[in-house]
């Protein structure tokens, strides 16, 4: 059976264009044709990429030259600045396309439920990791004002927050920050960053780059305790990647304070129980310390137990970093208890468990936020797989609409400004070349405000 396929994919970050990648591959090698839509509700591609990447990590970035080439083959029509939910529902989807796949991820803080997080200054990661990456949806300043600062969680957002909020900002000019940004920054009084983990230096989600990069961040003292790391052996490390982290950490211990003018603090073994506030305002965070369980040969579990001793530190923030979770899109069942579309693996179920013909998820909003953006390949190629398996058996149903353009039209009818892949191009070169006049060159410098974006998005792809 030749398949000629019409798919509408929501999400222009990595899971949605490896999976239009992987789903074009998968129907032309099997004789047939595919056209893909790829609806985003930014005025550009690349998802977390854009806004979830610290600027100063060209190295993941860098991911973005293979987004590029698969959005720029051709095969993969861009969309954006079009709010699924909003400017078209999931129904009129259905009505132009055979299927439909959600790969909206995942964007909002997880929840950390302790008394005083309501606090003013306590913040979320996913909404200050949007303000210093330029996202045009969120305030143009940021309450940077605390001396010293508490940031929750051991994985790599924890690390990336810190290391910002930590570093010099002279020392982000060769990067892509925006100007407020690093006009912020600039002016922070910062001088100690606290991160505080729940669990033992052997259990930390970090990856060994993003940790050694932190020892690496100019005029910041590292500052770890002894305490901390009297269960910990290398040499028992359960895989290479965590002894090379226990060694780096391991390192930090012996090495001489440098007299910096601000200091980077690790802290393993802390349960946060309350932050602490003083006329509406965080002035500092409340801690049970814990111990590690043990084995019967004495070996670390890696669980922790409560040992009723408190600590109490002076904070002016908090920032949590305990994950990501995602949000429910109009139109598709969600399960509110892990922030997922409800699926079975990538087929979107209803209520009774049955599967939503021509609904499909991948990425974070299908599978939860972990694991690396590697990760979503594998997790795209098991929606693709089931998705070409149903349009081989005849369990998709046509669209209404034959017309591709016609979806174009509805937007227009609208008056839906919506931006498209050569209006990015034209966003692009724009944001290089503010990059290239700058005081400082560099690769670009990120246009921030929406309608900026989108005004020369549209007038480029016009020009051109």
């Amino acid at each position: 059976m030749t398949l000629n396929l019409r798919v509408a994919i929501v999400g222009a970050g990595p899971a949605g264009i490896y999976a239009g990648n992987i789903l074009n591959n998968a129907v032309t090698e099997q004789g047939g044709e595919v056209a893909i839509d790829l609806y985003e509700s930014l005025p550009a591609p690349y998802g977390l990429i854009r806004y979830g990447v610290a600027p100063d990590h060209p190295r993941i970035k860098g991911i973005v030259n293979s987004l590029h080439e698969m959005l720029d083959a051709g095969f993969i029509r861009l969309i954006a600045n079009v709010e699924i939910g909003r400017d078209l529902s999931i129904d009129e989807l259905h009505e132009h396309y055979d299927a439909v796949i959600l790969a909206t991820g995942a964007i909002r803080d997880a929840a950390l439920d302790i008394p005083g997080i309501e606090l003013d200054g306590s913040y979320g990661a996913a909404d200050f990791v949007s303000w210093f990456d330029g996202h045009p949806d969120v305030p143009r300043t940021w309450p940077l004002e605390a001396e010293s600062v508490a940031v929750l969680g051991n994985g790599n957002v924890a690390l990336d927050i810190s290391r910002i909020l930590a570093k010099h900002a002279v020392d982000l000019r060769s990067t892509d920050v925006p100007a407020n940004v690093y006009e912020g920054l600039a002016a922070s009084p910062v001088t100690d960053v606290h991160v505080f983990g729940r669990r033992g230096p052997a259990e930390v989600k970090f990856t060994p780059i993003e940790l050694r990069e932190l020892g690496e961040v100019p005029n910041v003292d590292i500052v770890v305790a002894d305490e901390d790391f009297a269960h910990v052996d290398p040499a028992q490390a359960p895989n290479n990647q965590v002894k090379i982290m226990l060694r780096t950490m391991e390192s930090w211990r012996t090495r001489p304070s440098t007299g910096a003018s601000r200091r980077l603090h690790l802290h393993f073994y802390h349960q946060p129980v309350e932050v602490l506030g003083e006329d509406g305002k965080v002035a500092g965070i409340r801690f049970e310390r814990t111990t590690p369980l043990l084995g019967e040969d004495g070996v670390p579990t890696g669980g922790v137990v409560g040992t009723g001793e408190f600590r109490d530190y002076d904070v002016q923030a908090v920032y949590r970093a305990v994950g990501y979770f995602g949000s429910p899109l109009a139109g598709a069942p969600f399960d509110a208890a892990r922030g997922v579309v409800s699926n079975e693996a990538g087929r979107v179920i209803d209520e009774d468990g049955s599967p939503i013909h021509g609904l499909y998820a991948t990425g974070w909003i299908k599978r939860g936020p972990v694991g690396l953006i590697g990760h979503t390949k594998s997790d795209a190629m098991e929606t693709i797989e089931h998705l070409v398996a149903d349009a081989t058996a005849g369990a998709l149903s046509a669209p209404v609409v034959d017309d591709p353009d016609a979806v174009l039209a509805l937007l227009g009818e609208r008056e839906v400004e919506y931006t498209t892949w050569d209006g990015w191009l034209a966003l692009d070169a724009h944001e290089r070349a503010l990059g290239e006049a700058d005081e400082f060159p560099r690769e670009r410098v990120k246009v921030v405000p929406r309608d900026e974006q989108v005004a020369h998005s549209r007038s480029g792809a016009l020009a051109g």
